[in-house]
């Protein structure tokens, strides 16, 4: 590590198998190598030593395994590209046998050099025993005066001992780098591409394959279909026939089969069953799971919730730490007052029971089943099986009654 490692070892501390070198100063790729080599077990029969570049996103396991499998206690291994703009990249050098002899950075090439179209990736596999010791006779005499770790390639060429292999790429995607934020866009739009047409191959419907974001692990049944600017985050799980509507969120969750999710909804940690219908516009929060065939409505939330089957709250409702029994209306406008400022409680409500429009439900409280509760109330104590709860005040007419009227100054 060099620049910004501590940043990078916090958001890889998952990884407690994962062993830290530090690159204090800054002197090249070569020096990089140098300062892990010491944890390296260069004794270890058949060790090889694989070198990555932290600013290549791209490049394909299949790929890195193929190069590593070329590779072996005598053989340095290149993955090397061919392309029509290799400006500012390191030149593959090779005899007129077509064996590689060198690599020449961009800087120290000369004017025949710089014509040349294959290039050096960066990405290489080397017997770990050899490289100890190239790596000890490496200089910086050149125009960076860096320690280039492609110099080893040369030093490879020259040991009769050691072989030289090279894995030509055609998909220059995998090995480009990120050097500002341009870049960075581009190769995340061609990350994306990339997840997109896994998703076409496995007979998912994109609307457009070029506005959706993967950013962790989507698993999908079949005849799944996807609108706009969907974005999936941690690992989701969609079955068959889930419909996802456009610019739709979905966290860590795992949707079932024949689920329709509409536009503008955003679920985070929840589990949503058969059939069930979500939004518009709902916010759906960890610790929910929505039973087969509810239905939760435009500017509905939820939070900790679980909502059993054919339930449904249509709109403008809050439902937080609570447990619903089958068949139960949620009225519009109600709230499920489940914090006190200081400690969260549960409302629990049965089976079959209505909850009237712009109710409040104070936790914690039970709804026995078959309820109803009148619009408008605010209900705090448990209400028995069969009943109707009216809760709410008196209303009054008074006749002749004027509005205020502004002062004149």
């Amino acid at each position: 590590m060099g620049y910004g490692a501590e940043q990078i070892k916090t958001e890889f501390s998952y990884d407690t198998e994962l062993q830290w070198a530090l690159q204090e100063e800054q002197l090249g790729t070569g020096h990089a190598v140098m300062q892990a080599m010491p944890i390296i077990d260069i004794k270890k029969p058949k060790k090889l030593v694989l070198v990555l570049y932290g600013d290549v996103p791209l490049t394909n396991f299949a790929t890195l395994s193929k190069l590593v499998q070329q590779a072996n206690e005598n053989t340095l291994c290149l993955l090397t590209l061919v392309t029509e703009n290799p400006k500012g990249l390191g030149r593959i050098i090779r005899s007129n046998s077509g064996e590689i002899t060198a690599i020449a950075e961009e800087r120290d090439a000369n004017d025949d050099q710089k014509k040349i179209k294959e290039i050096n990736t960066g990405i290489m596999v080397i017997p770990a025993t050899k490289l100890n010791t190239w790596l000890n006779s490496l200089g910086n005499d050149n125009a960076q005066g860096e320690y280039y770790l492609t110099d080893v390639v040369a030093m490879a060429a020259a040991d009769d001992d050691c072989a030289i292999c090279a894995m030509v790429i055609d998909d220059e995607n995998e090995v480009q780098g990120v050097n500002d934020k341009a870049q960075l866009a581009s190769l995340e739009r061609q990350f994306q591409m990339n997840k997109a047409e896994q998703l076409l191959k496995a007979g998912v419907l994109l609307r457009d394959p070029s506005r959706i974001d993967i950013r962790g692990e989507i698993e999908t049944g079949s005849d799944v279909e996807i609108d706009i600017n969907a974005i999936f985050e941690g690992h989701v799980i969609l079955g068959n026939g889930v419909k996802i509507g456009p610019n739709v969120v979905i966290k860590d969750s795992k949707i079932a089969d024949n689920v329709k999710i509409l536009q503008g909804t955003n679920i985070d940690g929840a589990e949503i069953r058969k059939g069930a219908s979500v939004g518009p516009y709902a916010r759906i929060r960890l610790g929910t799971i929505l039973e087969e065939n509810t239905k939760i409505g435009n500017f509905v939330e939820t939070k900790n919730a679980i909502i059993g089957k054919g339930s449904k709250a249509g709109h403008l409702a809050y439902i937080g730490d609570a447990v619903i029994g089958e068949n139960v209306n949620i009225g519009a406008g109600t709230i499920f007052c489940n914090y006190d400022g200081v400690n969260k409680h549960k409302t629990i409500i049965g089976d079959n029971v209505f909850v009237g429009s712009n109710s409040v439900l104070v936790a914690p409280v039970t709804l026995a089943d078959n309820t109803f509760v009148a619009a408008g109330s605010s209900i705090n104590s448990d209400v028995p099986a069969n009943s109707l709860a009216v809760a709410r005040g008196k209303q009054r007419n008074i006749t002749g009654w004027k509005r205020p009227t502004k002062k004149l100054n």
